[in-house]
């Protein structure tokens, strides 16, 4: 869902991207790498919990390591996504209504958003 409705917002991609290290160590690949037909450069990353799990507990992690992201190099990417899908989140409200946002100093550089809400924004070209 989310490939189609990039491409029909008018967005290049790239899948799978190393954007550098990850925050403790390792690489940090998101899984796709929008291009807005302006340049706008954004991370996003995609989170599946089709029922109770530990996917709940990496959100908040992963929203830093995409802020760092942001941050190691100015100017090159605009903002991130961290997009929930499934039926699974118990927590999908709290992170998606911008619970981070008070707990997460450069949280502004990472918006939380269901399936759903990420792709109507890519079909109407408002990442």
């Amino acid at each position: 869902m989310v490939l189609p409705a990039l491409e029909g917002g008018g967005y290049s991609y790239e899948l799978q991207v190393d954007v550098g290290p990850r925050l403790g160590g390792g690489r940090h690949k998101v899984d796709v790498l929008a291009t807005s037909p302006d340049g706008k450069r954004f991370l996003i990353s995609l989170k599946w919990q089709q029922s109770s799990g530990t996917a709940e507990q990496k959100v908040p992690f992963e929203a830093m390591c995409l802020a760092d992201a942001i941050l190691r190099e100015p100017g090159r990417y605009t903002r991130a996504y961290l997009v929930l899908g499934g039926e699974g989140w118990k927590l999908r409200e709290f992170y998606t209504g911008g619970g981070l946002k008070d707990h997460l100093v450069h949280g502004h550089l990472v918006e939380v958003l269901t399936l759903e809400a990420f792709v109507a924004r890519a079909n109407r070209q408002a990442l």
